[in-house]
């Protein structure tokens, strides 16, 4: 069923009184009209801006005068899906780099950490993300000793999956002075050996080798960043990954000055292909990229500087998430890494100039502070201003009817719940599981779900991610009946959420998420119909092209 670019081009048409630049015709196509329903059709118009010029239906006359014609041969045709909440230059970077992602146990991911530094000796650094102990079935973090023991000749610095912890050697943290004296952070952890006896009094630990959320500054700041061609190479391949997944936009979740530019570089040459709504990694570089306010949209609506992106705790995987009570499995409520009166004051700044506030909150205790600065800031900072609350995962009940006021948006990542679903129930134990990715609750509250990956945490595969938001199973089908099933999600609600719901909350309605007249002429031609599908081939669908701006941006390289 693959279609090749000049397989579908049927060449110039000279004939007829209406005129438009490219038919794709013989198509399932759908999507959510005004009112929110399906809207069926068999073929669309683009025009020469790349915009919708109109949806065809059965027996509606076709155009003869055209540019290009294109026949789907009855593929699905979606509008290209949004992924609300992702790191673009780190699905790019992460690709380069050393990937732990499919490791099953502690001895695979050090096999693999040897192959990769034989294969590299001349690199000054071994850089790496993607390990999970959880998935290694370790019962606790890997240490130093266990880097050493395969890359003893050069720092080693590895992220965990959720970016949230990092794992270093012995070289690693000597080069970042990294000792038992030195004092965990604001906001961080250093995990550390038992502690030794000096004179009957217990001796700070030596550093085990994983660093937590804000004690990850302490190696991360040594490592050599990559340098400007390393991260165009990065940004080609991120834009790689995410269109094949049939993504064509996504909001990026703390950027960088230095990832604005990379993108900035790409669309200056013609090579931002996809969209990206930006949300600076903190109030410096938001300030920095954008000035006075948020951007305009560049690039023909490719790239825009909407807002601010704050993080209030950490994740729920390295227990930095930080919650209302202790963890079911260790003695710590987790990280708060700001105040309230801190993250009031950060949000009224980025307010006062109008940028977009969107706020990492993962625990209970985090979701509670941050509903409670809302309310506050709201009352100063009054009219469309549209608050995201970034993943949402654990919810005290009593605080869900909180997220339907103030335009809260509840930006969340159906993955997760199915990748974490064994260790939040070792987190949390079975009496605080009420609240734990309450996508249904929280649209019965009145709140906009977003839904996004958290790539390169997760794939990003919104197909996978509507599989689970309908079902709440995992690919094995389990738990039979779903996970706290009364948080699915209808099909429509679960498309909505990566399309129509993504787009309002990047403020790009009119735009994207809709195939409408006048509106971008994105779209993906898939396998799998979300509305009539099984599940099954639904998480498995297969995406034959990707098309941004009316123009064919991805399909499989033939064989």
């Amino acid at each position: 069923m693959r279609l090749s670019f000049a397989a579908l081009v049927a060449g110039l048409l000279c004939s007829g009184s209406v005129h438009a630049d490219t038919l794709v015709d013989h198509v399932r196509g759908l999507t959510l009209n005004a009112a929110g329903n399906v809207e069926r059709f068999d073929g669309i118009i683009i025009d020469r801006d790349g915009r919708v010029a109109q949806l065809l239906h059965e027996g509606d006359p076709r155009p003869t005068r055209l540019d290009f014609a294109a026949d789907g041969h009855g593929a699905v045709l979606l509008p290209g899906l949004i992924d609300a909440h992702a790191h673009v230059m780190g699905v790019g970077i992460a690709a380069l780099t050393l990937d732990l992602s499919d490791t099953t146990s502690l001895a695979q991911a050090q096999e693999k950490i040897r192959a990769y530094a034989a294969q590299f000796p001349g690199r000054p650094w071994i850089i790496g993300r993607g390990w999970n102990q959880e998935l290694w079935h370790l019962g606790r973090f890997p240490t130093a000793a266990e880097l050493d023991a395969v890359v003893g000749d050069r720092p080693v610095w590895l992220e965990r999956v959720d970016g949230h912890a990092g794992w270093a050697n012995s070289k690693a943290l000597a080069a970042a002075g990294v000792t038992a004296a030195t004092k965990d952070p604001s906001g961080g952890r250093i995990e550390r050996l038992p502690a030794p006896k000096v004179a009957g009094k217990v001796a700070p630990g030596r550093p085990a080798g994983v660093l937590v959320d804000g004690a990850m500054a302490l190696v991360a700041k040594i490592v050599p960043p990559p340098r400007p061609e390393d991260r165009d190479a990065a940004l080609a391949k991120a834009q790689e990954i995410f269109l094949s997944r049939g993504v064509t936009a996504a909001a990026d979740m703390g950027t960088s000055i230095e990832d604005w530019q990379t993108m900035r570089r790409a669309g200056d040459a013609a090579r931002l292909s996809m969209r990206v709504m930006a949300y600076g990694d903190g109030i410096a570089n938001t300030v920095l990229i954008g000035g006075p306010g948020p951007t305009p949209w560049l690039y023909g609506d490719r790239l825009r500087l909407n807002g601010v992106k704050l993080y209030l705790d950490g994740a729920l995987g390295s227990r930095g998430a930080w919650l209302k009570a202790p963890y079911a499995d260790a003695a710590t409520s987790g990280l708060p890494f700001l105040t309230e009166t801190q993250l009031k004051n950060l949000m009224s700044r980025a307010a006062m100039d109008h940028f977009q506030v969107a706020v990492h909150a993962i625990g209970d205790a985090a979701n509670a502070t941050l509903l409670s600065a809302i309310e506050d800031v709201a009352q100063t900072y009054q009219g469309d201003r549209r608050w995201r609350v970034e993943h949402a995962q654990i919810v005290d009940p009593a605080d869900i009817p909180r997220f339907g006021r103030n335009g809260i948006i509840a930006s969340m990542q159906p993955i997760h719940q199915t990748s974490d679903r064994t260790m939040a129930e070792a987190r949390l134990g079975p009496n605080r599981l009420n609240g734990a990715y309450a996508w249904g609750s929280m649209l019965r509250a009145g709140s906009r779900l977003a839904f996004g990956s958290d790539a390169p945490v997760e794939v990003s595969d919104p197909f996978a991610g509507m599989a689970a938001a309908i079902t709440r199973e995992g690919p094995d089908g389990q738990p039979a009946g779903g996970w706290q099933p009364q948080e699915k999600l209808t099909r429509l609600q679960a498309l909505a959420a990566y399309t129509t719901g993504a787009a309002y909350a990047g403020f790009a309605e009119g735009k994207l998420g809709q195939l409408r007249p006048g509106w971008q002429a994105d779209f993906v031609l898939v396998d799998a119909d979300p509305m009539t599908d099984s599940v099954e081939k639904i998480r498995g669908a297969k995406v034959i092209q990707t098309w941004v701006g009316g123009r064919l941006v991805w399909e499989p390289e033939k064989k």
